[in-house]
């Protein structure tokens, strides 16, 4: 395993310089970002000595060797428009991110996973339809599309939730408070992933309820629950591992647009304002934070599917 893990890693590396290879052209492609300076208020010698002072008068290849140069020696590059360091501005925002990212993630498994078991158990009944259409329902409607739906519902018509932000402006930060914020988010969030995470769980369990060794289990009389959370259950985790391990670097694109829409003061937020900026060094800093987020939740996959069955061999 140990061996494995090291392969990883080592391959990781090429992959991630690639990655950065692409965004860096793609970035340059779309403009540069004095174009965001130009007005009747700044004169041309002012945009060209801010061209040079951010190396931007020099061919792309070597911007881009600057810039791996940099980090290399653990320097992101400075924010555009702020001059905040990219490092310090991503460690600020990504607090918000992870709270709402992994809440979701937790309240989504908390649904799935026993609906995806009732659903197999009770293959073609009426309640097995009924979470299958929900399943489909949550997996399909756009998440901006449910957020203003749950916007007009509690914050417009009912005035129980508040629709923006992360804390009451003018407040003491509490507990309570943030969590009533995060309610609409995480159910936006959470509503995609137990839709399709319900699917995949039902498939897996329905298949191993077929298996012998079940049929064995069954007979020796140790009672349906254990049948099915011990023995069906473990075994069924593979595909619902895949699945999770997915649904963590999609979450980091997903909330973006929630963030936008909740004005949630996390990663997603930060990275549209840099975007609309075209704030070069904040968006090569969560580029790379992205593809290491990918590449470790592939890492974390394979070495959990081990954990889970230990007959899988590396």
């Amino acid at each position: 395993m140990l061996r494995y893990i090291i392969k990883r890693i080592l391959i990781a590396i090429p992959v991630l310089i690639g990655i950065t290879m692409i965004d860096f052209l793609i970035m340059n492609l779309a403009g540069s970002p004095l174009e965001m300076l130009q007005g009747a208020r700044v004169s041309q010698e002012a945009l060209e000595v801010k061209r040079i002072a951010l190396g931007l008068d020099q061919p792309i290849y070597v911007q881009y060797l600057i810039w791996l140069k940099e980090l290399f020696q653990g320097n992101l590059g400075y924010s555009i428009k702020s001059y905040q360091s990219v490092s310090q501005m991503i460690g600020t925002y990504i607090g918000p991110t992870l709270l709402l990212m992994t809440t979701s993630l937790v309240v989504s498994m908390l649904i799935a996973v026993p609906a995806g078991i009732y659903s197999a158990v009770h293959q073609y009944s009426k309640g097995d339809y009924t979470v299958v259409t929900m399943s489909f329902l949550g997996s399909s409607v756009p998440g901006f599309f449910l957020s203003l739906i749950l916007v007009y519902l509690f914050t417009v018509k009912l005035g129980w939730l508040p629709s923006s932000g992360m804390s009451t402006l003018g407040m003491e930060k509490s507990v309570w408070d943030v969590a009533k914020h995060m309610i609409m988010p995480v159910i936006v969030l959470a509503t995609s992933m137990a839709g399709t995470n319900i699917r995949y769980i039902r498939s897996a369990v329905l298949e191993i309820l077929q298996q012998d060794y079940l049929r064995t289990a069954k007979a020796k009389g140790i009672g349906r629950f254990l049948v099915i959370n011990k023995h069906a259950l473990r075994n069924a985790l593979i595909p619902v591992v895949t699945v999770l391990g997915m649904h963590i670097p999609l979450l980091f694109g997903g909330a973006i647009i929630i963030e936008q829409v909740f004005s949630w003061p996390g990663l997603g937020l930060m990275t549209m304002s840099a975007i609309i900026n075209r704030d070069y060094p904040v968006i090569m800093g969560v580029c790379l934070m992205s593809a290491l987020v990918v590449l470790a939740a592939n890492l974390i996959t394979d070495i959990i599917y081990a954990l889970v069955n230990p007959t899988i061999k590396y």
